[in-house]
């Protein structure tokens, strides 16, 4: 009598479901499409997303596999197009409306619906009233990226079933704890934010170049001749007749002022508190991999540097993921 083969158990285990949080940042954020591009280039599969800031607007794009598209796009950004985006309403309860980053973003999000996009996903944002989490993994997509990147002050708030909604740095700034809930057994971590403080703190220290001293040919003199510019022109715009609270602005944006304008004051207080939020939760629950690409060289705004900002994301990522066995 034959008896039927028996089949030895597999002596391999289960690939881990994988998971990525992606972290705020503005401009550095996109050193996360680096990131990206580093990870398919290691063979690592990615099962769950979640982002903070334009840590989500990049996730959920990414989530629906559009991210070179995406790369293209931010790589024909200079200050002219960035400004474009200020879509001025102050003095509202924030400087910029949005709408011209809803739109960038529904270039390329073919899908309406969380739900719809090929990878789980979750966009990070805080409740203004309470100051609770709140993680958005389900509805409107764009809505859930708008609320995320919401800096206070800087951007509208946004308001989703009822509640007010601002960006998630204030409460979860790279969203590990979240994609562990979501079902990652392990996580992959990118906190652009790490250093901001110091690299800011020696760009300020260098000595100051008369304007006969830097060449608008080297890169240093060009971006900063850009900066200029592009802060001229959006002083300009809110100087304008018809611009409300137009004396407080002038007095803000005065460039022989030694204090930093609103944005400034603005921006770098959100970076700071992100920072140290950052830092805080990293030590209750460190991810399984942490890249963290130096990017305190590179300004709040500066969408401009993509694709430096990428370059270093995807090195920053290739040298972490050296050794790391999931």
């Amino acid at each position: 009598m034959q008896t039927a083969p028996v089949s030895k158990p597999s002596t391999s285990a289960p690939r881990p479901r994988l998971g990525l949080a992606l972290g705020g940042g503005a401009a550095r954020g996109m050193a996360h499409l680096g990131v990206l591009r580093a990870l398919a280039d290691a063979g690592v599969r990615i099962d769950f997303i979640a982002g903070c800031s334009i840590g989500a607007l990049v996730g959920a794009i990414a989530a629906a596999g559009r991210t070179d598209g995406l790369e293209a796009t931010f790589k024909t950004f200079d200050w002219r197009k960035t400004l474009s985006f200020f879509d001025v309403v102050f003095p509202r309860s924030g400087l910029i409306d949005g709408a011209k980053v809803t739109e960038l973003v529904r270039e390329h999000l073919p899908a309406t619906q969380i739900e719809a996009l090929s990878i789980p996903f979750a966009a990070i944002a805080t409740d203004l009233h309470s100051g609770a989490e709140v993680v958005l993994r389900s509805g409107d997509v764009i809505e859930a990226v708008r609320a995320s990147i919401a800096v206070p002050g800087v951007f509208t708030p946004v308001r989703v079933h009822g509640r007010v909604l601002v960006d998630g740095g204030l409460s979860n700034p790279v969203p590990i704890s979240v994609v562990r809930a979501m079902g990652a057994d392990q996580v992959i971590a990118v906190d652009l934010n790490h250093g901001v403080v110091d690299g800011r703190l020696k760009r300020r220290l260098r000595p100051k170049l008369r304007r006969s001293e830097t060449s608008v040919e080297e890169p240093a003199g060009r971006w900063v001749a850009d900066y200029r510019r592009v802060m001229a022109d959006l002083k300009q715009r809110l100087q304008a007749p018809s611009a409300p609270a137009k004396d407080q602005f002038e007095r803000w944006a005065d460039r022989e002022e030694p204090l930093p304008n609103v944005f400034e004051v603005l921006l770098a207080s959100v970076n700071v508190m992100e920072m140290h939020i950052t830092e805080s939760r990293l030590r209750i629950e460190p991810p399984d991999l942490l890249i963290r690409p130096p990017l305190g060289d590179i300004r709040f705004l500066e969408f401009g540097r993509a694709e430096e900002s990428i370059e270093i994301g995807y090195d920053a990522a290739m040298q972490a993921l050296r050794g790391w066995n999931p």
